[in-house]
Parts: C-alpha cells; sequence; structure tokens
C-alpha cells in the first residue's frame, strides 16, 4: 500500500509541477507536504475511504475533468479553461479534508465474538464548511480565479448543504458552467473509478 500511495504522490506533484506556474503554488505543496493529504481517505465511509484515497481521488478527479472538458469544448478546450485552471480545480478542490480524519476503533461481532476494529472518523479542527472551506485554504497561498472558486466552492453541487438552503445551483451554473463539469467529474470519479472499504 505504501507504494501505491508513494506513486500516487509522485504523479500529483509532477502535474503539479508541469501544469501549475502560478506565484504561491511553492508555498501551496510545502504546506500540503506538513499534512496527511497523501495518506488520508477521501471520506470516512463513502468513496476511496482508504489511506491515501484522498490524493487518489484528486488524480481521479484530473482524468474526468480533463476528459469532460476536451468532450464539451474540443481540441481547443483550453481556450475555454487552461490546463494550468482544470489542474488546480481538480487536485486541490478537497483540500479541505486535510488533517481531518483520525483513526478510531469500535466493536464489531467476528465469528461470534466481540472485537475492535479501526474505522475513520472525523475531527474537524476548522468547521468552515466544504468547498468553501478549501477555496479559504487555496486562497491563504495563492490567488485563485473567480471561475476556479466557483469550481471548487460548488464541486458537491446538489449534496452541499447550501444547495438545501436555497442556494440557486442552476444559476451558479449558468454563468459557471465549468463548475457543472467539475462536479460532473467529482461524482464521476466518486461512484464510477472508486471503491469502498
Amino acid at each position: 500500500m505504501d507504494d501505491v500511495i508513494d506513486d500516487n504522490k509522485s504523479i500529483f506533484l509532477d502535474l503539479v509541477k508541469n501544469n501549475i506556474k502560478r506565484e504561491g503554488i511553492d508555498n501551496l505543496i510545502e504546506y500540503l507536504l506538513k499534512t496527511d493529504f497523501f495518506t488520508a481517505p477521501a471520506s470516512t465511509r463513502f468513496h476511496s475511504n482508504y489511506a491515501g484515497g484522498l490524493c487518489k481521488h484528486s488524480l481521479n478527479v484530473f482524468e474526468r475533468l480533463i476528459k469532460l472538458l476536451k468532450m464539451e469544448y474540443g481540441e481547443n478546450w483550453q481556450n475555454n479553461f487552461s490546463l494550468e485552471s482544470a489542474t488546480i480545480v481538480a487536485l486541490f478542490h478537497d483540500i479541505c479534508k486535510v488533517d481531518t480524519y483520525i483513526v478510531d476503533k469500535k466493536n464489531v461481532k467476528q465469528n461470534g465474538v466481540w472485537v475492535q476494529v479501526p474505522y475513520y472518523t472525523t475531527n474537524d479542527k476548522l468547521p468552515y464548511g466544504h468547498g468553501e472551506k478549501s477555496v479559504y485554504i487555496i486562497n491563504g497561498f495563492m490567488r485563485l480565479t473567480r471561475e476556479e472558486a466557483m469550481c471548487i466552492n460548488w464541486h458537491m453541487g446538489e449534496y452541499d448543504m447550501r444547495a438545501k438552503g436555497g442556494v440557486s445551483l442552476s444559476d451558479i451554473y449558468y454563468k459557471f458552467p465549468n463548475a457543472l463539469l467539475t462536479h460532473i467529474a467529482d461524482n464521476m470519479a466518486s461512484y464510477l473509478d472508486e471503491t469502498v472499504n
């Protein structure tokens, strides 16, 4: 498992190095390297709920987003959304999850005997939301464009609690269609590319 985590970390860092030239990216990566981003799960019980799942999920979203951008805009897709922007949005959309998951133990009956097994739970030290928390963290290191911020902020779509409170996702997606593509890429990665342990 450590080899897979190391391989995904290397792929992630290569994508950042090759695709992102924005001022502040080095500071953001320095921050990430001090967190559990590369070893954390992507969730506690849903997609990629295993060590290294968060980084793998981010890579999956990158692949899905690039495919969707090419499908929607054709070979000149970067005239609509740059490779740098797509990389930032995909790789950092879930940065809000760093240092949030902890391993705890729960009692489970196995073969008629109660045993303690490890599982992931959350301990969010900065309960700032989800997409908006990712935008907040990233903007502490480098400036996002308005469209990048909207893509990251609304990548949860209808699953975002704010959408249940009356926010008009259709208005957001009409104004920022790449935010819709980000949401779709996130869902495709979560449900089609990833497993649940």
